[in-house]
């Protein structure tokens, strides 16, 4: 592990408790394999409810290009390869990009004195992950999770290859992509979901279809949420 990873999980343990407050703060994971369809339904759930919509592999991809980066070489090489980049690097990157936004004072249902809502799409992928986020970060409400099968994952990803230019959008580390996904994610879907925290969407139906079960889903957490605190 290099020796700027070490400072950064050094860094994070040193939280005596996790950075944001639940009670201000709203965390719901977006899980579900690659293609399942997570940032096409976070896009609409950004514009109903007003989130903060944090793209895990969006803000490695990102770092990777960053001029200066001192591990972008890293993250190139686990994208490429389809494995899972060290989570000392993706939860400060997380933690850093929730607290800008918390920054900027947004205007909103949820946004005022502190608060903030976030949607953390296509995190956590492994239950370590999930721990240190949890422990160091902000606890989580809820995760999404849009299931379908990997035939329609697949031909939506190639389909996407064609525009993205993303080096993952090919069939071999497409194949990785869902090996990884089924070893070490679904432990986590897993997990939460024996705790009571998850909410499955089938993403196979249409866009709208899907996004009326997330958007129902989501409303039903702000009532709930309401309702204990009261």
């Amino acid at each position: 592990m290099p020796a700027i990873i070490d400072k950064i999980s050094d860094a994070l343990h040193l939280h005596k408790k996790p950075a944001f407050d639940a009670k201000k703060v709203t965390v719901i994971f977006v899980l579900g394999g690659p293609g399942a369809g997570k940032g096409t339904q976070c896009a609409r759930l950004v514009e109903d409810f007003g989130f903060c919509h944090l793209s895990a592999g969006d803000l490695l991809r990102a770092e990777q290009n960053r001029e200066g980066s001192q591990y972008g070489e890293l993250i190139r090489t686990c994208i490429k390869e389809g494995t899972i980049v060290p989570m000392e690097v993706t939860v400060k990157l997380l933690e850093n990009a929730m607290r800008a936004a918390i920054d900027e004072k947004r205007t909103g249902d949820g946004w005022a004195d502190g608060q903030g809502r976030f949607l953390i799409d296509g995190f956590p992928r492994k239950m370590d992950q999930a721990e240190m986020f949890e422990h160091t970060v902000c606890p989580a409400s809820a995760v999404l999770f849009f299931t379908t099968t990997e035939e329609v994952m697949l031909d939506r990803l190639l389909e996407r290859g064609k525009t993205s230019g993303r080096e993952d959008d090919n069939a071999e580390s497409i194949k990785k992509r869902f090996v990884t996904y089924k070893e070490q994610t679904m432990p986590v879907i897993e997990h939460y979901a024996k705790v009571g925290k998850v909410v499955e969407i089938d993403s196979s139906v249409s866009i709208e279809e899907v996004h009326q079960k997330a958007n129902t889903a989501i409303q039903k957490l702000f009532t709930d949420s309401v309702a204990k605190t009261a």
